[in-house]
């Protein structure tokens, strides 16, 4: 793995991101015959580099909060063409998706380039099929394609409430948790009402004051969740989504909330009082619709993320709505660049499928761009 500061260098494909999702297409690249990218200039053949800002591998997993264990999380399926080993479902996923993801990463030999954060993509001119330039903290490359893998965690939804700046005590997002340990014995404040927000009440519930706010009341199912019928509906329903343009919801948003052996101990407990939202932050807490104030020494945004895109703002993606329109994993306008591990490819086996679709519609869609240009020269 490369960290030098290159300059000018060029590729047939740049994957951005190494997650599961970016590795998934580096995977099936190199299976279409793809090699690594290592020269300057037009870069001849089919050719590609991975470019990862984290500083090894694992993506977000390795940010994860402390309590997180594999026995918790929503799975993790397999690398393509590597099954993972066994793992103790009480190791922290923190530590064992990591350590999962750099023995694939040794195994393959993937051209991963880290850390290099990308900073922007923009297109050389403004015809269709003209190359794009990618700008990176390790220089620019040149290339054909993207394949698109940043996922969501540099994008915390951080809501903006009068008075947010005043508040004497502490304010985290979920990507700042690392354990309940750093909040015991205060009064908690934990907003959201997806899983996360769950998990995170239920532990910090057990050492400190918490006070449960959502926007909406949330919606348990009792019935739980019906597997794979069910499963393919809420696909179906995100992917009409994506077609249409419209901005995606959270996960709990089309799948509603399952009481989970977390959800049942916060419930038992007595945690999972949920509270109308507060109308302002003060000093020393918040203010409730009633007027009066809850006193509180910490606020716990678990608010959730959205897709981590400001790159590509130069390539005006996104409609009057804010969503991006794609078929298959290729946004509608513009068949250079691929998003995976969007929208209805969040889940690790979507991740998956979404880098092998990519790579077979970038290896198509670079033939037929090839055969045009030597038919409009050859006129």
């Amino acid at each position: 793995m490369s960290t030098d500061h290159e300059r000018d260098r060029a590729a047939s494909v740049v994957v951005i991101g190494a997650g599961q999702a970016g590795l998934s297409a580096g995977y099936h690249l190199r299976r279409l015959g793809f090699e690594a990218a290592a020269g300057e200039g037009a870069g001849a053949g089919r050719t590609f580099v991975i470019l990862d800002a984290e500083a090894a591998p694992g993506g977000a997993w390795q940010h994860r909060w402390e309590s997180l264990r594999m026995g918790t999380v929503n799975g993790i399926f397999d690398l393509p063409g590597f099954p993972k080993p066994p793992i103790d479902a009480r190791e922290p996923s923190r530590i064992a998706v990591p350590r999962y993801f750099a023995a694939f990463e040794e195994h393959t030999g993937l051209p991963i380039r880290r850390p290099v954060a990308v900073t922007s993509v923009m297109p050389v001119d403004e015809r269709p099929q003209s190359a794009l330039v990618v700008t990176s903290t390790a220089g620019t490359w040149r290339t054909r394609a993207i394949i698109n893998a940043t996922g969501t965690w540099d994008n915390p939804v951080l809501p903006r409430f009068p008075g947010h700046e005043t508040f004497r005590g502490r304010q985290l997002h979920t990507r700042d948790y690392l354990s309940a340990n750093e909040l015991a014995g205060q009064r908690v404040a934990i907003v959201g009402g997806g899983i996360s927000a769950i998990q995170q009440l239920e532990e910090i519930s057990r050492v400190a004051t918490t006070l449960w706010y959502t926007r909406r009341e949330p919606i348990f199912r009792e019935d739980g969740f019906r597997s794979e019928v069910e499963g393919r509906e809420t696909i179906r329903r995100v992917v009409a989504d994506v077609e249409a343009g419209n901005p995606t919801g959270s996960v709990v948003s089309y799948t509603q909330l399952a009481w989970s052996p977390y959800a049942v101990a916060a419930r038992d407990r007595g945690a999972l009082v949920r509270r109308t939202m507060f109308t302002a932050i003060e000093p020393d807490g918040v203010r409730e619709p009633d007027g009066s104030l809850t006193s509180l020494d910490a606020i716990l945004w678990a608010t959730g993320f959205k897709p981590a895109l400001t790159h590509l703002d130069g390539l005006h993606l996104r409609n009057e709505r804010g969503g991006i329109a794609l078929r298959g994993t290729q946004v509608a306008q513009d068949p250079r660049v691929h998003l995976i591990g969007f929208g209805p490819s969040q889940s690790t086996v979507g991740a998956n499928r979404a880098g092998r679709a990519a790579v077979t519609a970038v290896a198509r869609w670079l033939g037929s761009a090839s055969e045009e240009r030597v038919v409009a020269v050859s006129a």
